[in-house]
């Protein structure tokens, strides 16, 4: 069975010294509770629960999956203990408004304890996660009355919640959508229709599911804007706000994925469910955006949880096989062969997990502190500057981190050879699970056009320059520094090449719209290595720092140098070839026939 220790040292690293957290949590009103010894606790605490209960039901989820058994759905053996215990420790309520139960710490506390869960059993933390989103929207759109009856059952967990979007015949397209929602004469709707891929859309973990739905009233206008949004609850609440009669929603089927078998994800048919009308009639898509957008970044942070978990497992493994001797001699001497983590191309896979898991942990933890600025900043403009900053940055976290996630997960197994794809060691479950991240909440392709399309080129690239600025006053700053020159100058080019690429692909675009969709997936990646070489650039500058102090654990700063320099040296060139692809253009991808694509084969 794969092993796991949270890295409690290196988010000290980047929470206390590189970013500041203490400073962060102490000025944010509300937020002065988190102090560090509260903290200290919390993720001590997070990493045993993690570690202990939820690791071991990892492999137990992926080999018995859910089952669907007289129209109910059972979760793997084990879930619903661990579920209960995360309920009685207080877990779901972490980040939770008070007046609803919840403890009202800040929100980046709760995505670090995320990471720790995806890194140990991401099928079983996907229950509770979608819960946070459905409380968040309730939350910001729904009416008292809604929130009285379903926010302190979300927050304190003993109600999960779920998002239904997809329909069988559209998927991201959601003005597509059929499910109708008829008015009843109490002022409820009659909800009807089937959604598809609803992760955690039924379990026996909870005492009821609230579903958040999207559908279409009688007079809606034709597509995106003439959507709803409702919730519809598996247990209609009875009159004390219990779960009471069961409402006319039901699974209809279970999807068999290739990976994440331990989460329930269902084909749910509607069939005139009693739903309750959220935010404004045809505004429903806006009302749900606040969920998918906080969806969205928990999936990022599924991808560094797998990253993390696959790099522990192979650099364990690396540690302790023995394969041939070091082509600079024998290393061992002792034993019959060296361990493979001798081999340059083994380190080279192990420090591509390395990079990724230190750099997409410093990119969620700086997102997660502008989610704190949005939510408790007392200053209109600053938090307005951390909403538009945080929305640049929400596809960038969703798409770039399980894109390296999976590739990361797959130099885990490369480390394993032959055992990589036996299923005891563990390894091959985290790529399939990785595989998926790259789908839901909206596939790489459309988290790219979300960035440059709308993001960047509809704001003028005023959204970019947010980012690009902070970049520029960093180097800026510290071009003179010497120890620094190595990491700086390629970030000050890289930056500056950032708005260049950004101008191009605007001028053409105003040709040829094709050429946004052309150049986005690589736009992404190119503006993920960026982002990351700013914030190992910054955590170099904290390690150095740290080192003149000569501190007893100065090895673990210097890694901290190694890894950072191995970013540029062999991962950041990779930004020339997205760069190339993206001023090449449209023209080779659109310049053949549809038709044309099969005549190899086709008949």
């Amino acid at each position: 069975m794969p092993d796991y220790q949270a890295p409690l040292r290196d988010l000290r690293f980047v929470m206390d010294e590189m970013l500041d957290y203490p400073g962060h949590y102490a000025r944010l009103p509300g937020m002065e509770q988190a102090s560090p010894d509260i903290v200290a606790a919390i993720l001590e605490e997070g990493a045993r629960f993690s570690r202990d209960v939820l690791l071991p039901l990892n492999q137990v989820g992926d080999r018995q999956g859910c089952r669907l058994e007289e129209g109910e759905v059972k979760a793997p053996e084990g879930f619903r203990d661990a579920y209960q215990r995360y309920v009685e420790g207080g877990w779901p309520g972490l980040a939770g408004d008070p007046e609803y139960g919840g403890q009202g710490l800040p929100h980046s506390l709760a995505m670090v304890l995320s990471e720790m869960v995806c890194a140990t059993n991401l099928a079983w933390g996907m229950y509770p996660g979608l819960s946070h989103g459905a409380a968040d929207a309730l939350r910001a759109h729904g009416t008292e009355e809604q929130k009285t009856t379903y926010l302190t059952h979300l927050v304190e967990g003993d109600w999960t919640g779920t998002m239904c979007l997809t329909e069988p015949h559209c998927g991201t397209d959601l003005g597509l959508i059929k499910t109708r929602a008829q008015p009843n004469e109490d002022g409820s709707y009659a909800i009807s229709g089937t959604k598809i891929f609803i992760s955690a859309g039924d379990h026996d973990m909870a005492d009821n599911i609230v579903h958040l739905v999207l559908a279409r009233l009688p007079d809606a206008p034709q597509g995106s804007k003439g959507i709803s949004l409702f919730v519809v609850p598996k247990f209609l609440p009875d009159a004390e706000g219990h779960a009471g009669e069961r409402n006319a929603v039901a699974c209809g089927s279970l999807e068999h994925k290739m990976g994440i078998h331990g989460n329930a994800t269902c084909v749910m048919n509607f069939d005139q469910a009693t739903g309750f009308l959220v935010g404004q009639p045809n505004k429903g898509l806006a009302c749900m955006f606040t969920m998918m957008n906080s969806a969205r970044i928990g999936v990022g942070i599924q991808g560094l949880g797998l990253t993390e978990m696959s790099f522990q497992n192979a650099l364990a493994y690396a540690r302790d096989r023995l394969q041939m001797r070091a082509l600079s001699g024998p290393k061992a001497v002792d034993k019959p062969a060296d361990p493979i983590i001798v081999h340059p191309d083994v380190r080279r896979m192990l420090l591509t997990q390395k990079a990724f898991a230190e750099g997409g942990r410093m990119l969620v933890l700086y997102a997660a502190q502008l989610v704190d600025v949005v939510e408790h900043s007392d200053v209109a403009d600053e938090r307005e500057h951390a909403d538009s900053l945080l929305g640049l940055l929400t596809p960038i976290v969703k798409a770039f981190l399980t894109e390296v996630g999976f590739e990361a997960a797959n130099e885990g197994i490369q480390v394993f050879g032959g055992h990589g794809f036996i299923q005891e060691w563990g390894m091959e479950q985290l790529v399939r699970d990785a595989r998926i991240t790259r789908l839901y909440e909206g596939t790489t392709g459309i988290q790219a056009l979300d960035l440059l399309g709308r993001k960047v080129l509809m704001s003028q690239g005023e959204s970019l320059k947010l980012l690009t600025r902070e970049i520029h006053r960093f180097c800026k700053s510290r071009a003179d520094d010497e120890a620094l020159k190595e990491f700086i100058d390629p970030l000050a080019r890289l930056n500056g090449e950032w708005g260049e690429l950004t101008m191009e692909i605007g001028m053409r675009a105003m040709q040829d719209r094709e050429e946004v969709g052309a150049a986005s997936v690589d736009y992404l990646m190119y503006s993920g290595y960026v982002t990351l070489a700013w914030l190992f650039a910054r955590s170099v500058e904290t390690a150095r720092q740290a080192l003149a102090k000569q501190p007893a654990d100065a090895a673990f700063y210097q890694a901290r140098i190694d890894t950072a320099r191995f970013y540029f040296q062999r991962l950041l060139p990779r930004t020339r070839a997205h760069a190339q692809m993206m001023r090449a253009g449209a023209e080779s991808l659109m310049a053949m026939d549809a038709e044309n694509f099969g005549l190899g084969f086709e008949v």
